[in-house]
């Protein structure tokens, strides 16, 4: 079974993409937007299939405001620019 679908409002910068990608394969557009759609989907469906990894949560938000100060001004020197190193 085929389905027709229409897109409607594409911005000319996609429609010009769409036109050049699809002549520098050698295919049509519908050819190349049917694959694109299809790796799309793929891709969210191995996305949403990913649990959500909470093996870190212990860890975020635990440093004190003092713990947190200290460690800013441990790496404030990275904040520096070498001026020698940019001649």
């Amino acid at each position: 079974m085929s389905t027709r679908i229409t897109i409607q409002d594409m911005d000319e910068a996609s429609a010009k993409w769409i036109r050049e990608e699809a002549q520098r394969r050698g295919v049509s557009r519908e050819t190349l937007i049917l694959e694109l759609i299809r790796r799309g989907i793929s891709m969210e469906r191995n996305s949403s299939q990913l649990g959500a990894y909470h093996d870190l949560d212990s860890l975020a938000g635990t440093w004190s405001d003092e713990q947190a100060t200290e460690f800013l001004n441990a790496i404030a020197d990275f904040e520096q620019v070498d001026e020698k190193l940019w001649q």
